[in-house]
Parts: structure tokens; sequence; C-alpha cells
């Protein structure tokens, strides 16, 4: 499975809370990849415009506040589709069975079902959660 998406808002939380700019290579180590790889995820938030280079100082930083930021926005840019697509049929099902002759309807219903379901959930949802989230994982890791 790709981990383009959530290497993405791993980058833009460090972004978005980084108190001095943060190049590729210090992502890098906080996502625990390599510089390049950070590079070509910003490069796709930067060509939706989500990030921007900071000129004269490296870094990003976010053209987007966090609570304007949906999760759909963001996978749209690192997916580079509009739709979300979590699942994939197998391509040969054996039509002699009747389970094999049928599953692909079936299945291409249920997974639409849900993949609707995860797409509001995804506009629904901000970078300014995700945030929140992390601010409340810290506070618990505390006590």
């Amino acid at each position: 499975m790709d981990t383009k998406f959530s290497s993405a808002i791993h980058v833009l939380i460090l972004i978005s809370e980084a108190e001095y700019p943060m190049t590729s290579e210090m992502i890098a180590a906080s996502v625990g990849t390599n510089a390049s790889y950070i590079r070509k995820v910003t490069g796709l938030l930067k060509k939706k415009g989500i990030i921007e280079s900071r000129k004269g100082v490296g870094g990003f930083r976010l053209t987007v506040s966090p609570e304007k930021l949906s999760l759909y926005k963001i996978y749209q840019a690192v997916s580079e589709t509009d739709e979300v697509h979590v699942f994939d049929l197998h391509q040969n099902p054996n039509d002699r069975c009747v389970v094999g002759r049928h599953i692909k309807p079936v299945l291409t219903d249920v997974f639409r079902d849900i993949e609707e379901k995860a797409e509001k959930e995804l506009r629904d949802t901000t970078l300014a959660d995700c945030v929140d989230r992390m601010r409340e994982q810290i506070e618990s890791d505390h006590l």
C-alpha cells in the first residue's frame, strides 16, 4: 500500500508546527525516510498549492491554514486523483464458480460504498484536527 498520504500528513504537521524552516533532510529524519522521497511528496503538495518553498531561507511553509486544509485535498494532491481508492479487486475469478461469477459486481458495489464514506470523512477532517490529536497524544504521553 502506498504511504504518500500518511507521509504527506506527517510532513504538513511538521511544517505547520515548526518554529523554524524545515528542510527536506530534517523532515525525512522525522518521517523515517530519505530526503529524495520527501522532495517527491513536497513536490506534489507544491504542485497543488498546499505548500511553497521559502526562498532564501530554505524549507517550506503552508499556503492554506490547517483549519481549511482537508485531508481530502491532501489525498488528492499526493494520489494525483480526485477519487478515493482504497481497495482493488482480484482480476481472475473463475466464472465456472457461482461465487467467482458474481464476486466482481458485489465487491465493486461494497467497495464503492466504503470509499464514498471514506471520502466524506476525509472531506470533514482537517489538518488542524490531526494537529489537535497530535497535541492530545503528546499530552497523554506526559501524564
